[in-house]
């Protein structure tokens, strides 16, 4: 029976999805050797598998739960959003990939309990109040963790499992449920999974939810992800409009110009894909989080089709299919003649075959997203977890005063595999397109910093305006904002390793008004020397921290090097900077600036500790701020 779970699993996923395994197998290389076959059964142990949106993660955690199976782990708890839909959904293909498994859904008990763990148990829960409670009880009252361990799987981690009180001192329910499942068993291993961390990674060293090691998984072949849609250079999948969200929030009928050529560009696409034989495509539609403006932009929509069917169709709509076309020809040569797809449309909408959905908390009907033409409207509820097959336009206007970086990243559903990028089209304001721009620089910035350190030193590094998470989950007590554009100087410099720095500095420009290129790494090893006698005053660990964040990011490879010798400055000044070199260091907006003045440490409050010395100032990216959890 040993390692028999893995093969069988990696078998039934090669003749389901061509070109994963081999994804899941360096998963599996990665974890299993380092965390599983070293776990002491005497420990509580969590970790993160950090992936991208849409990426795979549920075949990379069905990959783990088989090879920990093999090393004779026998009970797996694999919980999900409160979602009634997503939770089936795993279910159901953890039943069929999974066959070796006594897969066990959330009214399973009497399974759960008349089978014994004779084979590997996994057990798939809804993170919800009345579910974790019930299955805490049944969990408890089989014994079945009495000298075994316990593997939970927390499929996106960071969305409700983390205490929601901290700064209130006390246990969010939720929590406090996980927690009492996972102490059931003396050991277990805690997996969070999300492609989103920011909460996770801000946790404090003294809470059990901060992981204690990680590992990044890539998106495999044929992933459109941030590098996709949100670069510098720009993107040939998005069309910019202006902000339109009051216009779509007005009770007429009228239709914005960037939503109309977004509807269009998503009836051709369609048009395209089921002459080709598909049987679906979807459009997304994300104005805003208020219902009320769901229900109005489903209207307009409506509106706007029926004007297209008994509208004069050679006057309006077969010239505006031809503008639409043309369009998407650009980037799809091979698109279906244009007398096909007018042909199509105007079937289509004769035989009401377009689906307009409405997806959020209110809505009460089913939505079949995985067939026909259907374009839906939401909020929330088209976020994290929920998964459109081949999503080939998205129209999105909402707005935020204080944007989140994880929630508006996990708005991202076009991202994914099964999407012809010819025919993918994003329409946004200019605004958002920057927003998420932004958030792709961070979200690479982080998974660089990952892949090289570790869980080492991480610094979240935000424009300013954009929150990392939501307040409530992190402990403000421990949280260490770092703002960008400030000089930050150490008044009470150590008398250390200033012949080191001495040398290292030899050769460049300490004259009036002279800087020096340098790279991101030769300020890091300055920094490592440069301390201070008090970490209030100068927390030298945390610029290094911040400068690496930014030598993460590919944009930043460069700061800047002002040296200045022979200075008389006191111990403990009120500001380190003359004015010329604080004009000269905010010339650099986008570097790190460091400026270093070797003081004569001679009378002026140095006379118990005299001697020379190098006093540092630190200006980091005026349009930047560093978030990270201190001790």
């Amino acid at each position: 029976m040993k390692k028999m779970h893995l093969k069988n699993y990696l078998q039934l996923l090669d003749e389901s999805v061509t070109g994963v395994s081999d994804s899941v197998k360096m998963t599996v290389d990665a974890i299993v050797p380092k965390y599983i076959k070293k776990f002491s059964y005497q420990e509580h142990v969590t970790g993160l598998l950090l992936g991208n949106v849409q990426s795979g993660k549920t075949g990379q955690m069905f990959g783990i739960i088989a090879a920990t199976a093999d090393e004779l782990f026998p009970l797996f708890i694999l919980l999900t959003t409160d979602n009634i839909k997503l939770q089936e959904q795993t279910y159901k293909r953890a039943l069929q990939m999974l066959d070796t498994f006594n897969v066990c859904g959330e009214n399973d008990d009497v399974r759960f309990i008349q089978k014994e763990l004779r084979q590997p148990t996994l057990v798939i829960l809804k993170k919800n109040t009345n579910i974790l409670k019930a299955w805490k009880n049944h969990i408890s009252s089989s014994k079945f963790c009495e000298g075994r361990p316990i593997f939970i799987i927390d499929d996106e981690a960071d969305a409700a499992s983390l205490n929601t009180k901290v700064n209130h001192k006390e246990q969010s329910t939720i929590n406090k449920h996980l927690e009492d499942i996972k102490n059931i068993a003396s050991s277990s291993i805690y997996l969070q999974v999300t492609a989103t961390p920011q909460s996770v990674l801000l946790q404090t060293n003294f809470s059990t939810w901060k992981p204690s090691f990680v590992h990044y998984f890539p998106p495999g072949k044929g992933y459109l992800g941030g590098d996709f849609f949100y670069t510098d250079k720009g993107s040939y999948a998005v069309r910019i409009t202006d902000d339109e969200l009051d216009d779509l929030k007005e009770g007429s009928e009228y239709i914005s110009d960037g939503l109309r050529k977004a509807l269009l560009s998503f009836l051709v696409s369609s048009a395209h894909i089921f002459l080709s034989g598909e049987k679906v495509c979807n459009f997304l539609i994300h104005p805003s989080v208020s219902i009320k403006d769901h229900e109005s932009v489903a209207d307009k929509i409506g509106g706007f089709l029926n004007e297209m069917l008994y509208g004069d169709m050679q006057k309006e709509l077969l010239p505006q299919i031809t503008d639409a076309w043309s369009d998407l020809q650009q980037t799809k040569p091979d698109i279906k003649p244009l007398s096909e797809i007018k042909e199509f449309i105007v079937q289509a909408l004769k035989g009401m075959d377009i689906n307009i959905l409405v997806m959020n908390s209110k809505s009460n009907h089913e939505i079949d997203k995985d067939k026909g033409m259907n374009i839906i409207v939401g909020g929330n509820s088209l976020g994290r977890g929920v998964t459109f097959p081949m999503l080939q336009t998205v129209y999105y206007c909402r707005r935020s005063k204080r944007p989140q970086a994880d929630t508006f990243w996990q708005h991202c559903r076009m991202f994914g595999y099964d999407r012809d990028p010819g025919l993918m089209r994003v329409y946004l304001p200019p605004f958002l397109l920057k927003l998420f721009t932004d958030l792709n620089s961070v979200n690479s910035s982080l998974i660089n910093q990952v892949v090289k350190n570790g869980l080492d030193g991480i610094s979240l590094l935000l424009p300013p305006g954009i929150k990392p998470t939501r307040k409530n989950v992190i402990d403000e007590d421990f949280l260490n904002l770092v703002v960008g554009g400030v000089d930050m100087f150490a008044g009470y410099p150590k008398k250390k390793h200033v012949r080191d720095i001495d040398l290292m500095l030899d050769s460049f420009d300490d004259g009036a008004g002279s800087y020096n290129k340098v790279t991101l790494k030769f300020i890091t090893d300055l920094l490592e020397k440069l301390e201070s006698e008090n970490k209030i005053d100068w927390d030298h660990e945390s610029y290094i921290d911040c400068v690496k964040a930014l030598e993460a990011d590919k944009k930043a490879q460069s700061g800047i090097l002002i040296v200045r010798k022979n200075r008389d400055i006191k111990k403990a000044p009120r500001t380190m900077l003359s004015e010329d070199d604080r004009m000269l260091g905010r010339k650099f907006k986008n570097k790190p600036v460091l400026t270093l003045y070797r003081i004569v440490g001679e009378d002026k409050g140095w006379e118990h500790d005299g001697g020379a010395r190098w006093m540092p100032n630190i200006r980091l990216p005026d349009n930047m701020v560093f978030y990270k959890t201190c001790d």
